[in-house]
């Protein structure tokens, strides 16, 4: 078939487990040029991009799903050096006027990248960020199987057999687990010697989840501090905070366009609710709950252990802000330091390394830097070690390290 050398293509994508539907535009009339159906394999993808590419020079491609059927297809186009344009599903009120099938879904995709309604970069999911989201998606269902086994425990044991509950009766829940795991079986009538089976296993169960959660969290802590030791070192963050931060932001958050975007994203940007002589914003209910949620777990922690954060909610709480209110504000500030920590992180940052060198240079022990920075030998130590991330702390010990190096230095010249 022959087709103009000028003429420049749109493509859109209805993706699916099995069959990616692709549908192509003209750029300039919006003119229906074709749709064809490539299955969800690499061959697939490159049949997909050829046809497109046969039609005429390719614009950019819409795909729906990028975070689940389309990631495939997406990765590989953007490899291809593809335009990727992240597209949502059709209008609700749309489907019902004018009917649904994987065909027009496809060229529905491809006209809301060419009219403009569709205009985000997905996430790229090839780099660190990825395989921390990977992670992070095994933790949290391990801890929701975990806490789900230990209610299962304690409620097994509230109606065992009175033989049973007096070998755990007045130990702690640790040490019930501990001594549950080392039943033997056999003893008793078919209720206690079932019911002492099912509590064995359950303990088991509890302790392997135990081991998993801890092996998953060093892992998850290395990763994020790999990938983003700024958003580490950050008052209140810590590694399953900063890989919900991570996950949301994704390997290229570039493609957010400010700061305002991402707190958006988060669903941390103010929501007017003002009405007649009553001005106010609101707590914003959309966006990534995850995300919210951990600048919510920031927040609270500043909010208890932070001295400048406890000032500013005192003073804001003599203005006649509400909890909620105070929370709303503290929230989108935090998201604007996440943001400026992942995008733009500081190139001064203190290393561990750097400051055990600097002080085994001066031959001064943990105790002594401690007593001068205002922190204790584990969390130093900790910092030294890479164990422990915090900015603030690290920057404290480096400035007061350096000036006694300089004062070393002065002296030995006199």
């Amino acid at each position: 078939m022959m087709t103009p050398p000028d003429r420049h293509v749109t493509g859109g994508v209805d993706t699916h487990g099995d069959v990616h539907v692709a549908a192509a535009l003209d750029s300039a009339t919006g003119r229906h040029l074709g749709t064809a159906s490539f299955p969800t394999t690499t061959d697939g993808y490159v049949a997909l991009a050829e046809w497109l590419r046969g039609l005429g020079h390719l614009d950019w491609v819409g795909v729906e799903s990028t975070g689940s059927y389309g990631a495939g297809l997406m990765r590989f186009l953007r490899a291809e050096g593809v335009e990727v344009i992240e597209v949502d599903r059709p209008d609700r009120k749309a489907r019902r006027f004018e009917g649904k099938s994987d065909p027009a879904d496809a060229q529905a995709a491809a006209r809301a990248v060419l009219s403009g309604r569709a205009r985000s970069t997905p996430k790229s999911r090839d780099g660190i960020v990825e395989a921390i989201r990977a992670l992070e998606v095994v933790h949290h269902s391990a801890v929701k199987d975990r806490t789900r086994a230990i209610n299962q425990f304690k409620a097994l044991l509230v109606s065992a057999p009175e033989s049973v509950r007096d070998g755990l009766h007045g130990l702690r829940f640790t040490d019930q687990i501990a001594r549950a795991r080392r039943w033997s079986d056999g003893h008793g009538n078919d209720v206690e010697r079932e019911t002492r089976w099912s509590l064995k296993e359950l303990a088991r169960r509890i302790g392997f989840q135990d081991d998993q959660t801890a092996r998953l969290e060093a892992r998850i802590g290395a990763l994020a501090a790999q990938a983003s030791p700024a958003l580490m070192g950050l008052s209140g963050v810590g590694p399953h905070v900063a890989a919900q931060l991570l996950a949301a932001a994704g390997d290229n958050p570039q493609r957010m366009r400010s700061e305002a975007a991402f707190a958006k994203l988060c669903g941390a940007c103010p929501i007017p609710a003002s009405s007649g002589k009553t001005n106010r914003h609101r707590l914003n209910r959309g966006g990534d709950r995850r995300a919210n949620n951990a600048l919510f777990t920031i927040v609270l922690v500043r909010m208890r252990h932070d001295p400048a954060t406890r000032a500013y909610v005192a003073r804001r709480t003599a203005e006649g802000k509400t909890p909620k209110e105070i929370m709303r504000c503290l929230k989108r500030f935090v998201a604007r330091e996440v943001y400026q920590a992942i995008t733009s992180p500081p190139e001064d940052l203190p290393t561990g390394g750097e400051l055990r060198q600097l002080r085994l240079g001066l031959s001064l022990s943990l105790t002594a830097v401690c007593n001068a920075v205002g922190t204790t030998p584990t969390r130093l130590s900790g910092i030294e070690r890479g164990q422990v991330h915090d900015t603030r702390l690290a920057r404290r010990a480096r400035t007061w390290l350096l000036e006694r190096t300089d004062d070393a230095e002065c002296q030995a010249a006199a």
